[in-house]
């Protein structure tokens, strides 16, 4: 019986790895080990900012949101607190687009804010 050899697999695999590090600078490139590290790196930094970026939008929305509030004369806590007491269940995404799109909307959240505080 012949004797079978992993040249194919390896070939296949190393390939693989050297085709998601294609753009890398210098030999992170066209070297299979210092790819494969750089290729593996990345995989954590993609998985870290996956996390990241849900507080980065927040963060985003929050100051958009707390700039808007400045403009109508109240601070952001007192307009959130002002919203829950209201029972007015908009996220602050949905808040951040109305400040940035419907600044009359938005001026009468306020009010509202400012009559339940």
């Amino acid at each position: 019986m012949a004797r079978v050899k992993g040249a194919l697999a390896t070939r296949k695999r190393r390939n693989k790895t050297l085709k998601l590090a294609k753009g890398y600078w210098g030999g992170k490139s066209r070297l299979f080990k210092t790819a494969k590290e750089a290729v593996y790196k990345s995989g954590q930094y993609a998985y870290i900012s996956r996390k990241l970026k849900k507080r980065d939008f927040r963060r985003l929305w929050i100051t958009r949101i707390s700039a808007a509030c400045k403009i109508n004369g109240m601070n952001y806590s007192t307009f959130i607190n002002g919203l829950k007491k209201a029972n007015i269940g908009l996220n602050r995404k949905m808040l951040s687009e109305i400040a940035i799109n419907d600044a009359d909307g938005f001026a009468a959240l306020c009010e509202k804010a400012k009559a339940q505080a």
